[in-house]
């Protein structure tokens, strides 16, 4: 594809999400979750690379217990679930703050209070579930202040910095994964050292490396980073996973996972995340359609077949 070409192409995304973003504003509430709830039963339908990945992922998750349409249930159930995130990020300043912090329960939420009375920094943890930008304008009411968080670089330039445009008007200070002026790590040390607090999901490693954790039973690997800095700095490390409810949301707040190695402070990190993968599988496995998991996350886990080997893949 010619240099023309892709940038022809990425200014039409680009303009085709900024449509989107201000029709959907426009529409009425239920009107938009009609919508949305009817574009996740298509997606659903339509059997995509990550719609199969998503339901081999739900395999994993319940266990194995569910029939083949009990599954396909879930799967719709969960995309619909994904729908409903993208159709709240549209419209979150729509909603408006007040809405969201009247509409948002924290169950754990004492943990969060202990580590502030304390005066140390907090760093959440998170999976990709529930409405985790709800979830951040939540978070910066409970703090009085901007919290910081890492985004994944999109293509194009001008998409990355609209949703980052975006979460920074809701109050959250955003570094790039990658192509920063500085290693995201390191921004976050020093935010983290000067007493602020991060948000970081958590449950897909990107990168070649990652911690070997036991998730639901089966080998994977996550970003070890939160752990690392809250080694280096002293922040308290506590998974939070997002969850809908019928007319709102739930941030489901877990105890502090200790940073410690035990006899050889190399095990801090893994024993870490591992506390964090075995909170994760406690609170998705209560209501797994809310984990919005489209990427592969287990190694010896393909995505499902296509089940209609004339069905063209979306």
């Amino acid at each position: 594809m010619s240099g023309a070409r892709e940038r022809l192409l990425a200014r039409a995304a680009d303009a085709g999400y900024a449509a989107g973003w201000r029709a959907v504003r426009m529409l009425p509430e239920a009107a938009a979750r009609r919508l949305f709830d009817r574009a996740g039963n298509w997606a659903a339908g339509r059997e995509g690379t990550g719609v199969r990945r998503l339901r081999a992922n739900l395999r994993v998750v319940t266990g194995g217990t569910l029939t083949e349409a009990e599954l396909d249930e879930l799967t719709h159930r969960a995309m619909r679930s994904y729908a409903r995130y993208w159709q709240e990020a549209f419209r979150l300043p729509t909603l408006g703050v007040e809405r969201i912090l009247a509409g948002t329960t924290v169950p754990g939420i004492e943990h969060l209070e202990a580590a502030r009375a304390a005066g140390r920094g907090v760093i959440l943890a998170l999976p990709h579930s529930g409405n985790w930008d709800a979830a951040g304008v939540w978070f910066v009411d409970w703090l009085g202040g901007p919290f910081m968080t890492v985004a994944e670089r999109l293509k194009p330039e001008s998409l990355y910095r609209r949703f980052l445009d975006y979460r920074e008007t809701l109050g959250m200070r955003v570094v790039p994964l990658t192509g920063g002026p500085r290693p995201s790590g390191e921004v976050l040390r020093d935010w983290l050292a000067d007493g602020g607090s991060a948000c970081l999901l958590v449950d897909r490693n990107l990168g070649s490396g990652g911690v070997p954790v036991t998730f639901f039973g089966r080998p994977a690997r996550m970003p070890g980073g939160a752990a690392q800095l809250a080694v280096e700095t002293g922040a308290a490390l506590h998974p939070v996973v997002c969850r809908f409810t019928d007319d709102g949301w739930q941030l489901k707040v877990h105890p502090e996972v200790p940073v410690t190695g035990g006899d050889d402070p190399r095990d801090a990190v893994p024993r870490a995340m591992q506390a964090v993968a075995d909170a994760f599988t406690e609170s998705i496995a209560e209501r797994p359609e809310d984990w919005h998991m489209l990427g592969r996350i287990w190694a010896d886990v393909p995505a499902d077949a296509p089940r209609s080997p004339t069905r063209e893949p979306a």
